[in-house]
């Protein structure tokens, strides 16, 4: 036997002295069910439910292309166009005191390609009438134009307030903080302030009146605003007084404004509107002791509102200022702005 043959016989013997092992079975994993998206109705349009549990959460925002128009808005420059993208989430769910709410938005803006900024504009939760947070105040509130200075400097505050609201008539009351509040010389902002606010509509007829105390400043303000549906427009008036210089409102001692919102059509509403002030100072957080001695002031301008699509709004408003201790200046602006 040839060393070939041998070779053979060894392999066939060991071959078949080896025990024959099957092969583990493939097992194929059990799929894991897949929770879509749900639609929850209950808070109005646009909230969905987080998978996996029972709070509906809800995502929206814009975009805005805008240009500014004036002396030196852009530096050395007599417009500036800046841009901004801003989104918000609102988070919902039933509880035994009522819906619990959470709200956050973001904001992010942009002069050019290296001077921007990411701010965060509010954020809150909100149960029972209760809310806690940095969220903007009544004095942010005001007419629909343009032209109309009736509010605080700085109107977004960490703040606790309590409203209550039923049907067509709120009341509530809040603390503030007013740390970037307005100042006297000589000193910083940083004070306390409480303020209120009621409101509510009446058929064609809304109002609203606002007042507030800076404990800092030791002068407070209090506002009234309404508006009323005539003919193919909306006219709206209001009244604001302030005691003394301080963070609700400083621009003035006093000032009335008045506006007539048209609807031209079903897209177009144009918006001619005045304002009157008594012993006006202005917008800057540094303010006098008091108002007196100082000159009074007028304003005017105009709005024009437009929906091209739906969802996409373009706006312009141009504003004249007559002050008589200052010099007289125009302003506006064009803007374009898609909201999702």
């Amino acid at each position: 036997m040839n060393i070939r043959m041998v070779l053979l016989a060894s392999a066939a013997a060991f071959a078949a002295s080896t025990p024959v092992l099957a092969a583990d079975a493939i097992v194929a994993a059990e799929p894991e069910p897949v929770e879509y998206v749900r639609v929850c109705d209950a808070y109005g349009t646009g909230y969905f439910y987080i998978p996996g549990t029972e709070t509906c959460l809800k995502i929206e925002g814009y975009i805005r292309f805008q240009v500014n128009i004036g002396e030196d808005v852009g530096g050395d420059s007599d417009w500036d166009a800046v841009t901004r993208g801003q989104v918000q989430f609102t988070a919902k769910s039933d509880t035994e005191y009522g819906p619990l709410t959470g709200v956050i938005v973001m904001q992010f803006n942009a002069d050019n390609a290296t001077d921007q900024e990411a701010i965060l504009d509010s954020a809150y939760l909100d149960v029972a009438g209760f809310r806690a947070g940095l969220f903007y105040s009544w004095w942010d509130d005001g007419l629909s134009g343009e032209t109309d200075d009736i509010g605080s400097v700085v109107t977004l505050h960490n703040s606790m307030r309590y409203q209550y609201e039923s049907g067509t008539f709120y009341a509530g009351l809040s603390v503030d903080e007013l740390e970037d509040g307005v100042y006297k010389a000589d000193e910083e902002a940083n004070n306390v302030g409480v303020a209120f606010g009621v409101g509510g509509t009446a058929g064609a007829f809304s109002y609203q009146v606002t007042g507030g105390w800076d404990f800092d400043n030791e002068d407070g303000a209090i506002r009234a605003m309404g508006t009323v549906e005539i003919g193919p427009g909306t006219l709206g008036l209001a009244g604001v007084y302030s005691s003394g210089p301080n963070s609700y409102y400083s621009s003035a001692e006093w000032a009335i404004a008045a506006e007539y919102a048209i609807k031209a059509t079903d897209k177009l509403k144009i918006t001619p509107a005045v304002q009157y002030y008594g012993n006006y100072f202005g917008g800057d957080k540094a303010v006098p002791d008091d108002f007196d001695g100082l000159g009074d002031a007028w304003k005017v301008g105009l709005t024009v509102d437009y929906q091209i699509v739906d969802n996409f709004y373009a706006k312009a408003s141009v504003q004249y200022l007559d002050p008589d201790d200052g010099d007289d200046s125009t302003t506006g602006y064009f803007r374009l702005q898609r909201s999702f």
